[in-house]
């Protein structure tokens, strides 16, 4: 496994990282033991990066399969928490569900831009006293906008970016790919960390995912985070950054397998998950939800709102 420095982090992070959100309840919803004990594998094999959040659920996931673990490993969590008080219980509250008195890398959640930025300072402000007292290492935000790493990018106190890039810029919210990489570009150019996610596009570029996977690890990042819900895939994965041989059996049981968002029949209607999809890949048809899947990036938020439990990448 090839391992990079993030930016000034003083972190050494494997290139592969765990994508955790996909093993949780907002999308396959793996039992304790089997989302853990992949974690656990993914150690096994040389992936000391894991990446979640408040929002994911998968704390549990995490904490069970650090247990007894003696290795270095690099936690990254997120929170959309925008003052100061509520950051701190944040990263408290991560602290205590991870079992861990450091938490490596924290975020600001789904940064837009520079005006979201500003208007998340107290946060900011937060996580870097808690750096200072050395609750955190790193801080940072995550985006799907072009125009917030643009703005981190030139901010002193900011680390690490974590930007939604892939190929084809699905999910991309202000911009295309190209843009998107610009801008990651000039934050590394900046020196700050960097990590991606969603070089797959949610599952849409699975048709090709070593040249998906390529183009992104060609921008040079320090790290790429792909979502895992298998023995097979993350075994896949461990070869694909490895450079080694992929196994044929192994591919061609990842053959043609595809996500998707799966609107149960119970749908009401109400609309909540509207309002939190960014890619507009939801609608309102008949009283029920409807999803149009060239838009969604399978990244399953929308689940989070749902009274019913009636979404869930599957």
């Amino acid at each position: 496994m090839r391992y990079n420095r993030l930016g000034p982090t003083g972190l050494t992070v494997s290139e592969l990282c765990f994508g955790s959100l996909t093993i949780g309840p907002l999308q396959v919803g793996l039992p304790l033991e089997q989302g853990a004990g992949l974690i656990r594998l993914a150690l096994e094999n040389g992936i000391n990066f894991i990446d979640t959040a408040e929002l994911y659920r998968t704390y549990p996931y995490i904490r069970r399969a650090l247990s007894g673990w003696s290795g270095e490993v690099v936690v990254a969590s997120k929170s959309y928490a925008w003052q100061y008080r509520d950051m701190a219980d944040s990263v408290e509250r991560t602290r205590r569900e991870l079992d861990r008195d450091v938490i490596e890398i924290f975020l600001l959640h789904e940064q837009e831009s520079a005006s979201t930025l500003r208007g998340h300072r107290p946060a900011l402000d937060c996580l870097l006293e808690l750096k200072a007292r050395g609750v955190v290492k790193a801080v940072g935000i995550s985006s799907h906008f072009v125009a917030a790493v643009q703005a981190a990018a030139e901010m002193t106190g900011v680390d690490v970016i974590h930007p939604l890039l892939n190929r084809s810029g699905i999910g991309i919210a202000d911009g295309g790919a190209g843009e998107m990489k610009l801008a990651v570009e000039r934050a590394l150019a900046a020196g700050k960390g960097v990590y991606i996610m969603k070089a797959l596009a949610g599952g849409h570029l699975i048709a090709d995912v070593p040249a998906a996977i390529g183009w992104v690890r060609e921008i040079g990042a320090a790290a790429v985070a792909v979502g895992m819900q298998s023995e097979d895939e993350l075994l896949f994965n461990i070869s694909l950054f490895n450079e080694q041989e992929i196994d044929p059996e192994l591919a061609n049981r990842l053959k043609g397998r595809q996500r998707r968002l799966w609107v149960e029949d119970h749908c009401s209607g109400c609309g909540n998950c509207l309002a939190v999809c960014r890619n507009r890949a939801l609608s309102r048809k008949d009283g029920k939800v409807t999803v149009e899947a060239d838009r969604c990036v399978l990244c399953g938020y929308c689940a989070s709102t749902c009274p019913d439990f009636c979404l869930k990448v599957v």
